[in-house]
C-alpha cells in the first residue's frame, strides 16, 4: 500500500498502466507489419523483420513513440490504422475508482505519457477518462522521452512538484529507474500491462496487480 498521507502528487503512465497494453502490442507487432506487407508488396515475415529492425534502431528515444516519425519511416497512415482498432482500447480494472478517490482526497493527479499527442487524444476521447487529470502531458512537449536523462527535472517547467511527495505508476522499468535517479520517492510497476500476456517478472519496484489493492481510504 502506498503511504498516501506522504503523497501530494500522483503521476500515472497511460499505456500498460491505466490502459491495457494489448492495444499497442497488437497495433505495433501485428497490424503495422500486416499493412506494411500489403503496402510495399513484401511477405508478412519480411515485413515483421523489417519493422522489428526499425523499432530496435530508435528504442528508448522519443522517435520510438512518435507518430510523425513512423508515418515517414514506414509510409503508412498510422493515425488511420489506430482508429481502425479503437475497440481494443480498454481501461484497466478499478482505474476510474482509484482516480475518483484520489481526487476526493485532494491529490494532484497527472497523466504523464510518452504517447504522441494524437494517440493521447484518441485514447482520452475513446475512454472518457480525461477529466480525472489536472494535467495530461505528452513527453513530446518536452522533446524528451520519460526514460531519457533530465525528463523529470524538465517536467517541473510544466508541472511544479515535490519529488519526495510524488508517486509514479508506470509499466516501463527504464522510466521508473530514471524517475528514481531524478529523485521521485514513491515508485510502482505494473504486474500485467498486457492482459493477453503473462505477468512480467518482478524487479526492484513493487508491482500493482489490481488498483483495488492500493485504494486509499477516503476517511
Amino acid at each position: 500500500m502506498p503511504p498516501w498521507s506522504q503523497i501530494d502528487t500522483v503521476m500515472f503512465d497511460m499505456d500498460g498502466t491505466l490502459l491495457d497494453l494489448h492495444f499497442d502490442n497488437y497495433f505495433w507487432l501485428h497490424l503495422v507489419p500486416q499493412h506494411f506487407s500489403e503496402r510495399h508488396g513484401v511477405s508478412e515475415e519480411a515485413a515483421r523483420e523489417h519493422v522489428k529492425l526499425k523499432y530496435s534502431q530508435v528504442h528508448g528515444t522519443l522517435d520510438w513513440y512518435c507518430i510523425d516519425y513512423w508515418q515517414e519511416e514506414l509510409k503508412l497512415d498510422i493515425p488511420q490504422l489506430k482508429h481502425s482498432i479503437t475497440d481494443k482500447i480498454l481501461v484497466r480494472p478499478n482505474v476510474e475508482r482509484l482516480l475518483e478517490t484520489l481526487l476526493a482526497l485532494d491529490k494532484r493527479v497527472l497523466l504523464i505519457t510518452n504517447a504522441h499527442p494524437i494517440s493521447l487524444d484518441l485514447k482520452m476521447r475513446h475512454t472518457g477518462i480525461a477529466d480525472y487529470f489536472h494535467q495530461r502531458i505528452s513527453s513530446h512537449s518536452l522533446q524528451l522521452a520519460k526514460e531519457n536523462h533530465g525528463f523529470w527535472a524538465s517536467l517541473q517547467s510544466l508541472e511544479p512538484y515535490n519529488p519526495q511527495r510524488t508517486a509514479l505508476f508506470d509499466d516501463n522499468l527504464q522510466v521508473l529507474r530514471q524517475a528514481q535517479r531524478e529523485g521521485i520517492a514513491h515508485l510502482w510497476a505494473i504486474k500485467q500491462p498486457d492482459s493477453k500476456l503473462p505477468p512480467v517478472a518482478a524487479a526492484e519496484f513493487p508491482q500493482v496487480e489490481d488498483f483495488d489493492h492500493i485504494m486509499p481510504s477516503k476517511l
